[in-house]
């Protein structure tokens, strides 16, 4: 239980510094026999860094528990 505690808040740290994430997908620009051309397309992922705070409280909070348990 401890082991999960810190690894969800490290995740929430993650997701606190890094709020936003960028990957590209090919797109079909032409496509005229045996002629084809494509293009990378970026595609962008946001997020706020709250979302990684309160992933951070419920680490906080599992961590807590199981500390609380013993």
């Amino acid at each position: 239980m401890k082991q999960a505690g810190i690894i969800i808040i490290l995740i929430g740290l993650g997701l606190t510094l890094f709020t936003a994430f960028t990957f590209f997908t090919k797109e079909k620009v032409v496509d005229i026999g045996k002629l084809e051309i494509t293009r990378d397309k970026p595609l962008h992922l946001n997020w706020s860094p709250l979302i990684g705070v309160a992933v951070m409280a419920v680490g906080g909070g599992v961590l807590w528990l199981s500390y609380r348990k013993q």
